[in-house]
């Protein structure tokens, strides 16, 4: 309960705080890509580049997931080939090792 009334402070706290910033910098910026310019407030041009940045993140968070989860698996594999090898010693018996 405290964590969700947690996080919608925090929601508001940085919606009011982007309002207060786009205020104060009405300003627009000229962005040239390589293939065409774009006339943006400073607000959005920041506002997409932390989109863009936060996305990146993701993905990059997102390939080194994938990767753990392929080693986890690999890793499960191996243990139970080994645990059925180490029931199978377990099985013979005494007279048998002779």
């Amino acid at each position: 309960m405290f964590r969700k009334i947690a996080i919608a402070v925090l929601i508001v706290v940085i919606f009011v705080l982007m309002l207060w910033f786009s205020r104060i910098n009405p300003g627009m910026i000229d962005i040239d890509f390589a293939f065409g310019a774009v006339q943006a407030t400073i607000s959005v041009a920041l506002a997409v580049t932390f989109v863009f940045g936060w996305v990146f993140g993701l993905a990059c968070s997102a390939a080194y997931i994938v990767k753990l989860v392929n080693e986890r698996r690999r890793l499960r594999k191996s243990l139970r080939i080994v645990e059925s090898e180490v029931t199978g010693l377990r099985k013979l018996s005494v007279a048998d090792t002779d």
